[in-house]
């Protein structure tokens, strides 16, 4: 019987269309708001996979624009009161349900210090939109399975819907609006061989660099929510100080690289890994050891990142079930977290 988790990835390529579709005011409206605005700089405020979409956020903001972010502590806010000073300032909060009281807080004293303050809900309205000057449904529609695809997805495609109407990037509003397109094709990729080899492995390394990383960091994740399994991200440069120490004969690796200026990087680092023992795989075509993931070429490298996203939640979901696991209701886990 085919889970939610399995139904919901399907769906990425239509969310993504409806969001892009019917979100067009509220992009424009954010967008200009920023270009009004032209922040010195700009805050993230989220957790979970929801702090992994601001991650990628940070790294394509910087490079497009080349304004640092940051992502704030919401218990700032929530649990020490601190006074934030934002007036120059543009905040992104995220939050799949709107509601978490640490999330709104945050986005809250945002708005009070006098950032232009942007949300990505799922949930509209809710107390993270009455929070927030921009708020914006990034219409995933309903999300079952406790482990969030397509409402992570959504926010990513929001916030790079926004930077692209802020900047006026040409090029990134090609990539963003032919995103549907990019991502049905990667809902179709197979990553069976990296199932093949992982065989009774109980830890592993997600590698990947600039909005990779951000990637990286959510497969990480959900390698713990769905299938119980230990899996830690890192750059694929920091993973040399230090955790390489971990890497014996057939520790699994995973470098996720974009077509960006890092994939050399990336890839050089798995195939040195592959050369010492490890079980290495690698989303390029480049590799020389670690072996090949299949992958989509969006055009864009900012928008290659996150296509690379979609094939792993359909390894993860076939995984999770192959474990004999439910990956619709994982261990101790629920739908809404709320923390303060």
């Amino acid at each position: 019987m085919q889970t939610n988790m399995r139904r919901e990835i399907d769906e990425i390529p239509e969310a993504a269309a409806r969001l892009l579709e019917h979100s067009k005011a509220a992009v424009k409206e954010a967008g200009a708001a920023l270009r009004a605005k032209d922040p010195a700089f700009l805050v993230t405020i989220a957790r979970g996979s929801s702090d992994h979409a601001a991650l990628f956020l940070k790294y394509a903001i910087e490079l497009s624009t080349g304004r640092p972010v940051a992502s704030l502590g919401p218990s700032l806010a929530s649990i020490y009161g601190a006074k934030i000073h934002l007036q120059g300032a543009a905040s992104i909060a995220i939050s799949q349900s709107g509601k978490s009281p640490d999330i709104v807080a945050m986005a809250e004293a945002a708005t009070k210090a006098g950032a232009v303050t942007i949300a990505l809900t799922n949930t509209l309205p809710s107390p993270i939109s009455e929070a927030s000057t921009h708020p914006l449904d990034i219409l995933a529609g309903p999300e079952i399975a406790v482990a969030a695809t397509k409402s992570y997805v959504n926010s990513i495609v929001a916030g790079l819907a926004i930077l692209s109407e802020w900047t006026g990037d040409a090029a990134l509003q090609r990539a963003v609006a032919d995103l549907p397109t990019q991502f049905a094709k990667a809902v179709a990729l197979d990553w069976q061989a990296l199932a093949d080899e992982l065989g009774e492995a109980e830890s592993l390394f997600v590698l990947g660099r600039g909005p990779a990383l951000a990637i990286a960091s959510e497969s990480a994740l959900k390698f713990k929510e769905t299938s119980g399994m230990h899996a830690e991200a890192y750059s694929a440069a920091e993973v040399l100080h230090g955790p390489v120490a971990l890497v014996e004969k057939r520790f699994p690796v995973i470098g996720l690289a974009a077509r960006d200026a890092a994939e050399g990087s990336v890839t050089g680092i798995l195939d040195g890994l592959s050369d010492k023992g490890a079980l290495a795989f690698v989303t390029s075509s480049n590799a020389k050891s670690a072996k090949t993931l299949p992958f989509v070429e969006t055009g864009h490298p900012i928008t290659d990142a996150l296509a690379l996203i979609i094939p792993f939640y359909g390894f993860v979901e076939s995984w999770s079930r192959s474990r004999g696991l439910n990956p619709d209701a994982p261990v101790a886990l629920k739908k809404v977290t709320e923390t303060r």
